[in-house]
């Protein structure tokens, strides 16, 4: 599935987010030597190809643009190893002007020197014609290492990298690194942070879910996107690994259950949320109460066992022409620890992701109440967004009839 299946507006976010001009949408470069895994990362983040399916794609041979249609309208160019930008027939204005931010994929597994190179004279040359892009390098393929030999490569990388940016001149610029494979979380977390600096509205976000965690006793809460589980935005708390992977598997676990018990059939345009058909006012399936249910839900090294799940397939679509009931996706599962994984809808696109312990959950009318109040609070974010975008649109075209006004 591609995010391209979703090219509707959402009447709440969605192309609200975008630019003015569709064209003028933030853009995202993957860049790096052939076969360091560029086309495989695309793949499996935005179009949900299996990692073991990646095996047999072919090396890309021209630039591909891949339009992102969802929270933020994106796009994703993805750049042969073997293409020379640098050549004088390559307009370089044209390349790095509109670019928000430049993923260089090393792979660990091999010799790096040429791809440091290249990622030097990339930096340097896409810095020189927009200063604002964000430097990102992934170095990837590092399931087949070792722990010691991973935090080894990413030292010798990033002081290399540093040093010679520091010879020419470019000690101000700053680069993130990550360590990402494509067989575990790492490439999706690397993404989400990735992502989130493309999100001008990411410290108000932020700030609203540490009031929310505040304000309800959650110890962690994240802002999903769905289909990529990419969060978008989490509290300033440091982030555990372990966390995030156990929240971005209950989308998974709550999708996978919500496509055998509910009503709806999924559908090209929807096939991660489920559309209810009827338009009711109750929820498409009764909860699921597994207490009885003793599988062991492990992940990591958190092995911890599911004792109670309550899932609610509704609607993630925010269908405006429901007005009555609660149509929203809802989801609480119970861990043995004592751990309580607490899923809202919040729109279409984006899901609310909570952990708290299970005293805390006993104030769940609080806890409900409180993410109602942060729902609203994104709304009336965008609000502003939207009334600001609107704001420009008229007096472009209050300039443009003026101009046509005085013209000879």
């Amino acid at each position: 599935m591609s995010y391209s299946d979703y090219g509707d507006n959402d009447p709440i976010y969605g192309d609200d987010l975008a630019d003015e001009d569709r064209e003028s949408r933030p853009r995202l470069m993957l860049m790096g030597l052939r076969r360091s895994g560029k086309s495989s990362i695309q793949r499996v983040v935005f179009h949900k190809m299996s990692p073991t399916e990646t095996l047999f794609l072919e090396s890309t041979s021209k630039i591909n643009k891949d339009n992102i249609h969802s929270f933020i309208d994106f796009q994703v160019w993805d750049f042969p190893g073997q293409m020379d930008f640098f050549d004088p027939t390559f307009d370089t204005e044209a390349i790095f002007g509109e670019v928000g931010a430049l993923v260089f994929v090393i792979d660990s597994q091999d010799d790096y020197m040429e791809a440091l190179a290249r990622l030097h004279s990339t930096v340097v040359a896409a810095y020189r014609v927009n200063p604002n892009i964000t430097f990102e390098v992934f170095i990837h393929k590092v399931d087949g290492l070792s722990e010691d030999y991973k935090i080894d490569t990413q030292r010798d990388i990033q002081q290399t990298t540093t040093d010679e940016l520091a010879d020419a001149g470019l000690e101000n610029v700053q680069l993130a690194f990550y360590l990402t494979s494509i067989y575990d979380h790492s490439i999706f977390e690397a993404f989400s942070k990735v992502i989130q600096k493309l999100i001008p509205q990411l410290p108000t976000l932020e700030n609203l879910l540490n009031i929310l965690c505040a304000n309800s006793g959650i110890e962690k809460a994240f802002l999903f996107d769905v289909i990529s589980k990419i969060y978008i935005a989490t509290d300033s708390s440091p982030v555990d690994s372990q966390s995030y992977e156990i929240c971005s598997d209950m989308i998974d676990v709550i999708i996978d259950i919500s496509s055998i018990y509910g009503r709806a059939a999924i559908g090209a345009k929807s096939q991660a949320y489920l559309e209810d058909q009827d338009g009711q006012e109750e929820w498409s399936r009764p909860d699921i109460d597994s207490r009885s249910d003793d599988r062991e839900a492990s992940n990591g090294d958190n092995h911890s066992q599911a004792v109670a799940t309550g899932s609610r397939a509704g609607s993630l679509s925010n269908l405006p022409t429901q007005t009555g009931g609660n149509h929203e996706a809802f989801s609480v599962i119970k861990m043995g620890n004592g751990t309580v994984l607490y899923l809202r809808e919040v729109n279409k696109y984006l899901a609310l992701i909570c952990l708290l312990r299970a005293e805390t959950f006993e104030k769940q009318g609080l806890i409900d109440y409180n993410v109602h109040c942060f729902k609203e609070a994104m709304d009336q974010v965008f609000e502003l967004k939207r009334a600001e975008r609107n704001r420009r649109e008229m007096e472009a075209n209050q300039q443009q009839q003026l101009n046509g006004m005085y013209d000879p």
